[in-house]
C-alpha cells in the first residue's frame, strides 16, 4: 500500500476519537498492553516524560522537546491530535516519522490489528513507541491523549511527569467535577516518580497531593516555586520575567508562543527542566532560553495563537473548551482593532452554552462546520448563538466562512479562527 492507502485503511478499520467521538474511546489498557507485548515492550526501553492536563499539555510538550533538542538530546515527541498530516503526532528532533515507516509497520502488523481490534489512538501509540525504541531516542516526550489513568500512553514508567491546567472537558468520559477530572489526570503519577503540577488550583490540589503521597512521588506546584513578574508581546515575541521564589532571582525568557496562557505552561516546563537536571540531564540555562525563542522552528508546533496573515491580522487558536476559550478571549483583549470577525465551529458532543456565553457580542460571526463527522452543523450552531445575541451567518465549510470574513474585513480589523482543533486544521490547509 501507499502511505495514503495505508491511512485510508486505518481510518476505515480503526475507530478514531477525533472523527467519531465517544464510540472510539477504550476505557482500559487491555489492547495497548497486548500491542506492547507483541512489539517486544518498546515502552520499557524509553526514557519518557509523561504530560497530562486539560489545556496546555500540547504546548508544554513542545516546549520541553525544544529544550531537550537544544541541549543536544535525540528527542522523540508524541502528541495528538494532528492538524493536517497524521505524522505530526510522531516526531524525532522536530522531523516527522517517515511515511515508509508508517506503511511498513501497518503491513507487518495488519494481522495483529485485525486480531486485537485496537482503536486508532491505541495503534498510533504502539507505532510511536516502536519507532522511538528502534531509533534509540535519548528521551521521549509523551502527551496523554484523553484523561490519564486509562489513556493508552499510561503504559510507560517515566523519569518524571507533568500535569498542566485542569478544567472541564470530556465530562461524559472523565467526570463532571474538577475533582473527578483531576483524579483521572493523576492516574499518570507513578511510584517514586517526581511530578510537577503547572498550576495550583484549590479544587484539585488535594487529589494530586494525596495521590503523590500514597505513591511516595515527589510533587511540586510550579506556580508556588516561580512567579510571573511581567509579560508583554512585541513584534512576534512574548517576553516573560519569572521570579524564583526561593532564590529571589529573576530571569527573562523570550517566547515565540504568544498566548497569555503560555505563561502558566512556562512555569511547569521550567520546573520540569529542574527535575531533569536532578536526574542527570545536562541542560544549561542558556539552552533553555534559546529553545523557548524557537519552539515552532524546532518542533513544528502549530495552532497556538498562530498568525496566519498580517493585514488584516488573522490568528488561529485550538482552544476548544470553556477554559481554553476564556484564555483565547483574554489574549484577544491584549489587541487593538476596529472590527472583530470570528470564524467559529465546534464539535457536536459538547455542551457549548457556556462557551458561547464567553464570546463577545460585538463581533461579526462566521459559523462553520469542520470537515469531520463530529462537527456540529453550522446552522445549528448559528441557532444556539443567536439566543445569546451573537450575530452572523452559517457556512458549510471553514474555507467558505474564512473567505467571507476576508471579504468583509478591513486592513485594521482582526479575524479570529477557532472553537475547535478541526476548524483550525481546516484553516491551516487554506492558509496562504
Amino acid at each position: 500500500m501507499t502511505y495514503t492507502q495505508t491511512l485510508e485503511y486505518l481510518f476505515s478499520r480503526l475507530p478514531m476519537y477525533q472523527r467519531v467521538g465517544q464510540v472510539a474511546y477504550k476505557a482500559n489498557l487491555t489492547n495497548t498492553i497486548k500491542l506492547m507485548e507483541a512489539l517486544g515492550k518498546p515502552q520499557a526501553k524509553l526514557n519518557a516524560i509523561h504530560i497530562a492536563g486539560t489545556n496546555g499539555k500540547g504546548s508544554s510538550s513542545h516546549m520541553l522537546a525544544a529544550v531537550l533538542q537544544q541541549a543536544g538530546y535525540k528527542t522523540g515527541l508524541y502528541t495528538s491530535p494532528h492538524l493536517i498530516d497524521f505524522r505530526e503526532r510522531i516526531k524525532i528532533n522536530g522531523k516527522l516519522i517517515p511515511k515508509n515507516y508508517v506503511v511498513d509497520f501497518v503491513e507487518k502488523y495488519k494481522p495483529l490489528f485485525e486480531t486485537i481490534e485496537p482503536s486508532f489512538f491505541e495503534w498510533s501509540v504502539a507505532l510511536a513507541f516502536d519507532y522511538f525504541a528502534n531509533e534509540e531516542v535519548d528521551v521521549a516526550i509523551v502527551e496523554v491523549g484523553l484523561g490519564g489513568r486509562l489513556d493508552s500512553t499510561n503504559v510507560i514508567t517515566p523519569v518524571t511527569s507533568l500535569i498542566t491546567n485542569i478544567s472541564y472537558d470530556h465530562v461524559n468520559l472523565l467526570g463532571d467535577t474538577l475533582d473527578k477530572i483531576a483524579t483521572e489526570k493523576a492516574g499518570i503519577i507513578k511510584t517514586k516518580v517526581p511530578v510537577t503540577i503547572s498550576q495550583y488550583q484549590s479544587e484539585t490540589q488535594a487529589v494530586f497531593n494525596n495521590t503523590a503521597r500514597s505513591l511516595k512521588a515527589p510533587i511540586v506546584f510550579a506556580d508556588k516555586y516561580y512567579r510571573i513578574i511581567s509579560a508583554h508581546v512585541n513584534k512576534g515575541i512574548q517576553t516573560v520575567t519569572v521570579l524564583n521564589r526561593s532564590t529571589y532571582e529573576s530571569k527573562v525568557y523570550e517566547l515565540d508562543l504568544l498566548g497569555a496562557y503560555q505563561q502558566k505552561n512556562l512555569l511547569g516546563v521550567l520546573y520540569t527542566v529542574e527535575v531533569l537536571k536532578q536526574k542527570g540531564f545536562l541542560i544549561e540555562d542558556n539552552m533553555v532560553a534559546e529553545a523557548l525563542k524557537q519552539v515552532v522552528l524546532l518542533t513544528g508546533l502549530q495552532g497556538r495563537w498562530q498568525v496566519l496573515t498580517e493585514k488584516p491580522l488573522t490568528i488561529a487558536d485550538t482552544g476548544h473548551n470553556e477554559e481554553g476559550i476564556a484564555q483565547v478571549i483574554e489574549n484577544l483583549n491584549r489587541y487593538t482593532y476596529k472590527q472583530l470577525h470570528i470564524v467559529f465551529g465546534v464539535v457536536n458532543d459538547k455542551d457549548i452554552s457556556k462557551i458561547l456565553k464567553l464570546l463577545p457580542t460585538t463581533a461579526h460571526y462566521y459559523f462553520v462546520k469542520a470537515n469531520v463527522p463530529r462537527a456540529l452543523e453550522a446552522n445549528e450552531l448559528l441557532k444556539q448563538a443567536q439566543v445569546l445575541k451573537l450575530k452572523g451567518k452559517a457556512f458549510e465549510t471553514v474555507e467558505a466562512g474564512w473567505t467571507a470574513a476576508k471579504k468583509a474585513a478591513k486592513k485594521d480589523d482582526f479575524i479570529l479562527i477557532g472553537g475547535s482543533t478541526f476548524v483550525v486544521a481546516n484553516a491551516l490547509e487554506y492558509a496562504p
